[in-house]
């Protein structure tokens, strides 16, 4: 069998290869994609090959081919069908964390059936809801805290998504660009720009990949606050004033990473519990605001340049079946 994969070859260039296909062995399983979906923020880092060398390794993804910088074959959001392998699994949706690629053969134990209810466009946000999940789980949120979250990205909305659904809580999603107040209402989210941003914030979620952002952050954070700093910079340097206020106040600043399990759930959720509830957290028809597309697979070159070159707050949906 043959397969069509994606792969970044230089800076700001891919090209869809040709590669062959094993049958699947036993415990595997081949599956057809109907859709992936590309993760703007670091997507466009690999593909303008800005993944640090420190972090090649942590960097990787599940079922990557190839190294960092180049070629790599990336990507970590893909929803298919079953065509052969375990019995229980033939003809089922499947989400995998696979790179963009037509047909994949993968040990049967790494595919997560998708609830019937969730149309498959919006499954390729799964990646992204499970980091925001653990963000979430990260943050701590109380009921009644005053909550900002900066960037209104994918992951900031739908970590901003989780957050304001516990009872009591007043959040505000931040960014600099205007177009995106009306995702954030299409989710039910309250919306301001970064020089209205409320102060006195308990709990801030920094998702914007900005060093202003971060700045922000620190300047709207209340007494003992707590900052999680959910972006991932690449190779950037981040300048960050920690004099002023920031010992005064004690605030606290944590990093939020998808690779380990949150550490309040870690021990009591496996990284399979915590992709199938992101999975059924996607049931709610409001996030299908965050989709954008889809394009066809063969157009992906021209796709992820343009995407690269312009950053937005959507997940763009690559099509690999028409029904998509």
């Amino acid at each position: 069998m043959k397969a069509r994969a994606f792969w970044t070859i230089a800076p700001g260039v891919g090209e869809v290869r040709e590669e062959d296909l094993p049958a699947p062995g036993a415990g595997e399983a081949l599956v057809r994609t109907l859709a992936t979906g590309v993760s703007r923020g670091t997507e466009s880092l690999v593909f303008a090959g800005r993944v640090p060398a420190s972090q090649h390794a942590v960097m990787r993804c599940p079922l990557q081919a190839g190294d960092f910088p180049f070629p790599v074959k990336y990507g970590y959001s893909a929803v298919g069908v079953v065509e052969a392998g375990p019995a229980a699994l033939i003809g089922r949706r499947v989400f995998c964390l696979h790179p963009h690629q037509d047909r994949f053969v993968v040990p049967a134990a790494m595919l997560h059936p998708v609830p019937e209810t969730v149309p498959t466009r919006r499954c390729v946000l799964a990646a992204n809801m499970e980091t925001a999940l653990n963000i979430a789980w990260d943050a701590g949120v109380l009921p009644g805290e005053r909550v900002l979250v900066i960037g209104a990205g994918v992951v900031g909305l739908l970590a901003a998504h989780l957050l304001a659904r516990v009872p009591g809580v007043a959040l505000t999603v931040v960014d600099r660009d205007p177009a995106k107040e009306a995702v954030a209402a299409a989710l039910g989210l309250a919306f301001a720009a970064p020089e209205d941003a409320p102060a006195e914030a308990e709990l801030v979620v920094h998702a914007a990949g900005a060093p202003e952002g971060l700045a922000l952050a620190l300047a709207r954070a209340a007494f003992e606050a707590r900052i999680v700093e959910a972006s991932w910079f690449g190779d950037r340097a981040v300048p960050l004033a920690l004099g002023e206020a920031f010992h005064s106040r004690r605030l606290r600043l944590v990093s939020s990473q998808v690779g380990a399990i949150a550490a309040p759930m870690r021990g009591r959720r496996s990284h399979a519990e915590r992709l199938a509830l992101a999975l059924a957290l996607l049931e709610d028809a409001r996030l299908d605001a965050l989709l954008e597309g889809p394009t066809p697979f063969a157009d992906l070159p021209a796709t992820m340049a343009r995407l690269a070159a312009r950053p937005g707050a959507l997940c763009h949906v690559i099509a690999y079946d028409p029904s998509v």
